[in-house]
């Protein structure tokens, strides 16, 4: 089952951003580049990396422990590294940026 988190207040986009959220129990990486906003994997597969360190390029978020990249839109390595990150749906709605993460569960 999914749910849309509020994970910011609505900011406006006009300069390039990247910085790690909270949505539902787990962080991702909110990025804003060239006008759009992604939620993606906060650690890079590789090696760990905080991907919220990194920087974007060409449409691809850029790890800063080894450079390894990936696209923005479909999570997929470059070519020859043979990883992904995960990718999230989206929302920016008039109170804020909504990401959709797999709903916890409430054991109690």
């Amino acid at each position: 089952m999914l749910e849309w988190v509020k994970v910011s207040e609505n900011i406006g986009i006009k300069e390039a951003f990247i910085k790690k959220v909270k949505a539902g129990n787990r962080h991702v990486c909110l990025v804003g580049f060239e006008g759009k906003i992604y939620a993606v994997s906060a650690q890079c597969p590789h090696a760990g990396g905080e991907l919220a360190e990194g920087w974007c390029k060409d449409g691809q978020i850029i790890c800063p422990v080894h450079r390894y990249q990936y696209d923005l839109k479909t999570g997929r390595g470059a070519k020859g590294q043979g990883d992904y990150i995960d990718t999230f749906p989206v929302e920016v709605r008039e109170d804020g940026i909504y990401v959709q993460v797999k709903k916890r569960w409430n054991l109690f």
